[in-house]
């Protein structure tokens, strides 16, 4: 049984079916039609569109997967992936959690606990404080001992909920009050500490497998350092900021994290790199482990040939890892955008509608993994994901270049979404440099650059359409009602 939706849940699906593994699909009432519950072998509704009546509801999971005979629970990511819980609840019923262990979860599913087991194997660490705040006094004299500016975070979660910059004492009590606050609405654990802030980090993420006899391989680094709200747009492996020497180094971290608590399945170990201090060097500081396959995960695919959800599956049915470190290697580069359902012109606020068209790119090193085909609404209730665009080639260059065409031939109408955004970013100078870190988006963009491209590419195709409306005239009467056919790039940009 696959307990997700949209695009994992038909990902997880092609991997079970070639595996020659039956699939059960559960959904909510808005996701009736959608394709992941097409192709399942059996689909069961269980509630009404809201996720907290539906793809929350774990009990309704686990007895459907009990009733329709089920053997395994794959949770994708999201939802019920990371919550203990859950895994605990499926295991107790006697199916098979497809991901780690309920304590490795709840060890690594707090952002505190986590750190602690990594310090205990001598990991790097961002200066912070290494128990939840009790108190803003308690906080102002951490902070000082650290040294402003600050970052915020919430122990129980993820996703930049609950995390906040603070530069300065007098805005410390608001900002503390704030991501409390937020912290508990979103995972109802107002517990929240305090980390020295990296002003120009890069975001560095280890894949990392084990399976239930103690092995482990890392499957090595994805750069996530493109981001929105703290949430990952663009990711590529390998990395154009680290050397065989880092990587290794990075790679037996994340190794000694996965140990700690004693991991197996999937999971990814996320480090900020920094660069600031020149005569320092690269350095690195973990992060947080995410224990569940990643939304990125397939540029790790791409580039090693390892299909991380089979991965999954045997290592949940008892096998070992088929191969060591040693046999590893890294071949071409992958790059990947999230195309989601967001308008980059306003704040890449979320976008919903019907998708009166949706025409999917092809071609030579790209792939597409999505849940959705035309004709079909996107709802308010769920993530604004619609699909990943991934591209891969040779060498980074030819990745990119590949991304860029394939983003021309991807047309979505009915929504907003990030394709635009996506084509600028990839094509702008100091990311095709590689020199970018998290801020690229607040210190490079803003909505106009859109408009400007939008309006110069207007102008010529205007210019070339008029030419051959002309030529038209020429050879013969001008067809219909005599006046000019739509410009044909206003309508892309229509369905773009």
């Amino acid at each position: 049984m696959v307990a997700n939706r949209g695009e994992i849940a038909l990902r997880v699906m092609r991997s079970a079916r070639e595996m020659g593994i039956a699939t059960v699909a559960v959904y909510s009432e808005a996701d009736r039609k959608m394709p992941f519950v097409q192709f399942a072998d059996e689909a069961v509704c269980i509630g009404p569109a809201a996720s907290a009546d539906s793809y929350l509801r774990g009990d309704r999971i686990i007895d459907t997967a009990l009733r329709l005979h089920a053997d395994a629970i794959h949770p994708g990511y999201g939802f019920l992936s990371e919550q203990a819980s859950f895994a605990r609840k499926t295991e107790e019923a006697g199916l098979i959690f497809i991901g780690p262990s309920a304590k490795s979860i709840e060890m690594m599913g707090s952002k505190l606990a986590a750190k602690q087991a990594a310090r205990t194997f001598g990991v790097p660490l961002v200066p912070g404080t290494e128990t939840p705040l009790r108190d803003e006094k308690e906080a102002l004299a951490a902070a000082r001992e650290i040294g402003f500016p600050i970052l915020i975070k919430a122990s129980g979660g993820g996703g930049g909920k609950g995390m906040r910059v603070v530069h300065d004492a007098g805005a410390l009590e608001e900002q503390i009050r704030l991501a409390k606050s937020e912290a508990k609405n979103a995972f109802g654990d107002d517990a929240v500490f305090i980390e020295k802030y990296v002003a120009s980090p890069r975001h560095v993420e280890i894949q990392i497998l084990g399976d239930q006899w103690g092995n482990y391989v890392y499957l090595f680094e994805r750069e996530c350092s493109i981001q929105r709200r703290h949430q990952k747009l663009i990711e590529e492996a390998p990395s154009t900021c680290l050397d065989e020497a880092l990587r290794r180094q990075m790679g037996e971290c994340a190794l000694q994290v996965a140990r700690a608590c004693a991991y197996h399945g999937a999971g990814t170990v996320e480090f900020l790199v920094d660069d600031s201090d020149p005569s320092a060097g690269l350095r690195f500081f973990f992060l947080e482990m995410n224990t569940r396959l990643q939304v990125e995960h397939p540029v790790t695919e791409l580039i090693t040939g390892i299909d991380l959800v089979k991965a999954q599956i045997d290592i949940a049915d008892g096998q070992k890892l088929p191969y060591s470190q040693e046999e590893l290697r890294i071949s071409g580069h992958a790059v990947e955008l999230r195309v989601c359902a967001e308008d980059p012109r306003s704040n890449f606020l979320p976008d919903t509608g019907e998708l009166t068209i949706y025409e999917r790119p092809s071609g030579p090193g790209i792939r597409v993994d999505d849940g959705y085909a035309q004709g079909l609404s996107v709802p308010v209730y769920y993530d604004s994901l619609l699909s990943k665009l991934v591209a891969w080639g040779k060498d980074r260059k030819e990745a990119l270049d590949r991304l860029v065409r394939a983003i021309d031939e991807y047309h979505i109408n009915g929504v907003a979404t990030t394709l635009d955004f996506g084509r600028w970013a990839v094509e702008q100078p100091d990311f095709r440099a590689g020199t970018f870190d998290t801020h690229f988006i607040d210190t490079h963009f803003n909505a106009a650059l859109l408009d400007d491209a939008s309006t110069e590419a207007d102008e010529v195709a205007a210019l070339l359409g008029n030419m051959l409306w002309q030529e038209a005239l020429s050879s013969g009467p001008p067809p219909g009602n005599g006046q000019p056919p739509p410009s044909a790039w206003r309508q892309r940009r229509n369905r773009v």
